[in-house]
């Protein structure tokens, strides 16, 4: 009979570690939390101290029974969840369920599900970590009173079903600030000039491009094209004369090993995942896949982290490979470091290939499609991190003109480095640069031919909606949520039509803009990006032990609840209010208004409640199909993914993920 019982999160986790420890251990799931704030009721005593009143969810009273019963007569009960606050939280309540009386209760935590890690785990058994459930619990309060204080009211003032959160809301806000930017922006037209170049006895074939750079030694500033005329017409009477030329090498290191936020960025950029489907893929890679005769395999580390640091057996292991696949040449003398952000948990490791090493096409067969992508970005990733840099030769020359400055740079890779197994993707790419773009040989007070003057015009461009990727990067710089909360994030404003998902970019929804205008004039503390991210700063100090969670939560309620009463009286009411419209109901026949609801504005009978009758306000484009003669209007399907349905429907099943243009 075993021995020792082994709890983890997931049934996959549960097989994986069951076949590391063999018949001595009996490893099983807790199917994730077992214990939570009820959903009926706030839930917190407010007045003793912000007390949680934690019960059994709903559904897992037989998942605790059938843990009790595999606790029973064990010699050592080991809580393995996952090594962050909220799979602490997981063993907290697991420990006070299965015998929080007893001395054969311990906690293990790992990095990477292999033998050598769980194994070494089970040797040096530790306890709960108190600091780290008071920083989840921490968070689990404010999320709920923020929650349960400002979601009732969105209903009165807005539409019954609506929700605000501590962080989904400014997140919101996030999205609609920009679209507000976007709306504001004015275009200003401006124009470059190009002068297409070559030496002297060089056919045009040889020629390079140089770009007006300076006029009489200011940068140029062409606003139209009547300035670039003259100005093109002036240079085409003067003579092109080097003036400098620099060439230097410069040195591109390799990026460290991805954090969780890295991860989703560069997932989207080269694989175009969301953050949740790369959040996904990732766990599958790390509680562990079947690779034939070897069974269940972890294959990479957490993948919920901001540290950068790697273990030493890693790098070691990492050096060994690429000194051996690619040579001595582009093994660097010492391991490259790289320093975490501030406040990062050093405790765990950077996403990694797990050890032993497999490299990708070793196992593809192994892997659905989204497995085998991801994986082989973490491993490249991986791997280049620790092999030495790339080299490119820069030339830059500068050309004066009479009055001009033009200025022409080229670089060549002289040495491919890191390169030659991870680029990192032109989006997420803070030194890009032409690498295989040359200049010709030149020297100071050569005289260049002049092929061409190409003038340019431009438009200046508002700035970028924001992607999962460019979100999660703004959420990480503000300081706003933590690595495993950037995906839920994205999900629950999505889900809760506050944002509209459009060919990979976040559009605020009507609703979204509404709620977060009411949500900045009458909580403008809790909307605020750095007491947001302040508070982020707040739950790691109370996890270093640096702060206490009732002072936190006292520092946050006072101003709160001042504000939640203020907003009672003086939010405005959305949901009363009405617009007249030209329609009249299919039912009754009456006029039609609208009015605002949980999933934004909709058509309603004038005649409310005696007539019932709604419908989604059309978007003024017809229907497409012949003889239909309805109009496209806006639905949702129940993944809450919008689409376009007609109006006729269902005698007319036309439907279309985008608004076709309106006929003329």
């Amino acid at each position: 009979m075993a021995k020792s019982l082994v709890v983890v999160e997931s049934p996959a986790k549960a097989n994986t570690i069951n076949k590391i420890l063999g018949k001595d251990f009996v490893v099983t799931s807790s199917m994730g939390h077992v214990m939570d704030l009820p959903g009926s009721k706030m839930g917190i005593d407010i007045e003793n101290n912000f007390d949680p009143q934690y019960i059994i969810i709903p559904g897992k009273k037989k998942t605790i029974e059938g843990l009790k019963k595999a606790a029973k007569g064990k010699d050592n009960i080991f809580l393995a969840t996952d090594p962050d606050r909220e799979g602490e939280a997981i063993s907290w309540h697991l420990y006070n369920l299965l015998g929080k009386k007893k001395n054969n209760v311990r906690r293990i935590a790992f990095h990477e599900i292999t033998k050598s890690a769980i194994q070494e785990a089970i040797k040096h058994p530790g306890d709960i970590d108190e600091k780290k459930v008071d920083a989840q619990q921490t968070r689990r309060i404010l999320d709920r009173l923020v929650g349960y204080s400002i979601s009732p009211l969105l209903w009165r003032k807005v539409g019954r079903g609506l929700s605000a959160g501590r962080v989904q809301s400014v997140t919101v806000r996030m999205i609609v600030d920009r679209e507000n930017e976007i709306r504001a922006f004015i275009t200003k037209e401006y124009w470059d000039i190009e002068a297409e170049l070559a030496k002297k006895e060089d056919k045009k074939e040889n020629s390079f491009t140089a770009k007006l750079d300076r006029i009489d030694g200011k940068k140029a500033d062409i606003e139209n094209q009547k300035q670039a005329d003259g100005i093109v017409s002036e240079l085409k009477k003067e003579e092109y004369v080097v003036s400098d030329v620099k060439k230097k090498d410069k040195k591109k290191n390799p990026q460290p090993p991805f954090t969780t936020s890295k991860l989703q960025q560069e997932a989207f950029y080269k694989l175009r995942f969301s953050a949740s489907r790369t959040m996904r893929v990732a766990q599958q890679l790390y509680e562990g896949l079947e690779l034939g005769d070897e069974g269940n395999v972890g294959l990479i580390t957490y993948m919920r982290t901001d540290a950068v640091r790697v273990s030493k057996e890693s790098l070691d292991a990492v050096r060994h490979y690429v000194d051996s696949k690619y040579g001595n040449k582009y093994l660097p003398g010492s391991p490259n470091k790289f320093k975490s952000k501030k406040r990062a948990q050093e405790a765990h490791e950077a996403i990694r290939p797990a050890l032993p090493l497999r490299e990708p096409e070793s196992i593809k067969g192994y892997l659905s499609e989204d497995q085998f992508k991801l994986y082989t970005l973490i491993w490249n990733r991986f791997v280049s991190s620790q092999m030495a840099p790339a080299i490119f030769s820069i030339v830059s020359a500068e050309i004066k003109t009479g009055r001009f400055i033009f200025k022409a740079q080229g670089s060549q890779r002289i040495f491919a480095g890191f390169s030659i197994v991870y680029q990192e993707s032109e989006e997420n790419n803070n030194e890009k640069d032409d690498s295989e773009k040359m200049l010709p040989p030149l020297e100071e007070k050569e005289v260049l031919t002049l092929v061409n003057l190409s003038p340019g015009q431009h438009f200046t461009k508002p700035p970028a909606r924001f992607s999962d990727a460019s979100l999660v990067k703004a959420l990480e710089e503000y300081g706003i949520g933590r690595p495993s909360t950037y995906a839920p994030i994205i999900m629950t404003i999505v889900a809760r039509n506050y944002v509209k998902r459009k060919e990979g970019y976040f559009y605020p929804s009507e609703l979204g803009m509404v709620v977060t205008d009411l949500l900045m004039k009458s909580f403008p503390t809790v909307l605020d990006l750095e007491f947001t991210a302040k508070m982020e700063d707040e739950l790691d100090e109370i996890e270093e032990g640096k702060e206490k969670k009732i002072n936190v939560l006292r520092r946050f309620y006072g101003p709160f609840e001042k504000e939640l009463a203020h907003a009672k009286d003086n939010m405005r009411k959305v949901k009363g209010e009405t617009v007249k419209t030209s329609e009249v109901c299919d039912k009754c026949g009456k006029p039609m208004v609208i009015k605002w609801g949980r999933l934004g504005r909709f058509l309603s009978c004038s005649d409310f409640p005696t007539c019932r009758f709604a419908k989604p306000i059309p978007s003024g484009v017809d229907c497409p199909e012949p003889g239909c003669g309805g109009m496209l209007i806006e639905r949702r399907s129940k993944r809450g993914r919008h689409f376009y349905g007609c109006s006729n429907y269902p005698k007319c099943r036309h439907i279309s993920r985008r608004l076709p243009s309106p006929k003329e």
